[in-house]
């Protein structure tokens, strides 16, 4: 390992990411190693971190390498491995774009959820295609002390409990996972949203992210949202033909997520590079150690 290791830091609606180029996928980061990144005192700091890989050398995107040249090897924040990160693929699109391997226009990013495609737009904001959405059965039923609400679950390529609030506040302190039930629901732990509306269209939200805690934006979290209003206001694009629009304002800024009548969902919003530098190798093999 050299001695300095690349990195850049960037943020999609302040949902901050720490990333790693590596096109030959030759940096060995365990979850150890990416959890002392991801430090917001000791290390870096960051909701999560994006490994940039070419598909063809990573063995869990050599499959998608004929459709995209790149992997977002996508971590939380806490190290764990994640299937997708909505704001963290307009983060990606924007590192390729500074870094001369994209212009603008259209991209395709492989992720774990799948390859995703992405538009980068003249005026600077990024549109991501995050695929469809699975409404799984079950009544769901999230917790925050005394207070319960049933919730809808959306799975985005990851899972989400979306739940309508009067008082984004009764969310509580989201430092810790809010409880569920049924257990079995989100055997691998479950993104928690809690939703209020803000006008005709217009939500707001905060989210507990499983692995990182409350962040600034989820963006997989926004489309689970925007899907689970429309479905609460009685509108399906497949049934209806019909274009549904929510702007989704998060702590961080706003999104605005579409659903098309074909299913698919697309995703808008800004994405900034804030500064790049070097990690001290030995630092970062002895947090990994």
């Amino acid at each position: 390992m050299s001695t300095r290791i690349a990195f850049l830091k960037g943020h999609g609606t302040e949902n901050d990411f720490v990333i790693v180029p590596d096109p030959d996928n030759a940096i060995d980061l365990p979850p150890a190693a990416v959890a002392a990144l991801c430090d917001r005192r000791a290390g870096i700091g960051g909701d999560g971190l994006l490994h940039v890989v070419r598909s063809a050398a990573h063995p869990e995107a050599k499959d998608m390498a004929a459709e995209a040249e790149w992997f977002m090897d996508y971590r939380n924040g806490d190290g764990s491995i994640a299937e997708m990160c909505g704001n963290g693929v307009r983060v990606f699109a924007r590192y390729l774009q500074r870094a001369g391997y994209c212009g603008e226009g259209d991209l395709a990013v492989a992720t774990r959820g799948g390859v995703k495609t992405v538009h980068i737009a003249k005026e600077g904001d990024i549109t991501v295609g995050m695929g469809k959405a699975l409404l799984p059965e079950g009544d769901v039923t999230v917790s925050v002390g005394e207070r319960s609400w049933p919730a809808r679950n959306v799975n985005m390529g990851n899972p989400h409990a979306v739940a309508f609030v009067d008082d984004l506040a009764h969310a509580g302190d989201l430092y810790s996972p809010p409880p569920f039930s049924p257990v079995t629901a989100y055997p691998d732990g479950v993104n928690v949203e809690f939703v209020i509306d803000r006008g005709p269209g217009h939500v707001a939200l905060r989210v507990h992210e499983r692995g990182s805690g409350e962040t600034r934006s989820c963006g997989t979290g926004a489309c689970a949202v925007a899907v689970a209003t429309a479905r609460r206001d009685g509108a399906d694009p497949t049934v209806t033909g019909i274009p549904a629009t929510y702007t989704v304002d998060v702590p961080g800024g706003t999104l605005v997520i579409t659903e098309r009548p074909d299913g698919e969902i697309e995703m808008t919003g800004p994405a900034v590079i804030v500064a790049e530098g070097r990690i001290d190798a030995e630092w970062l093999e002895r947090s990994a150690s």
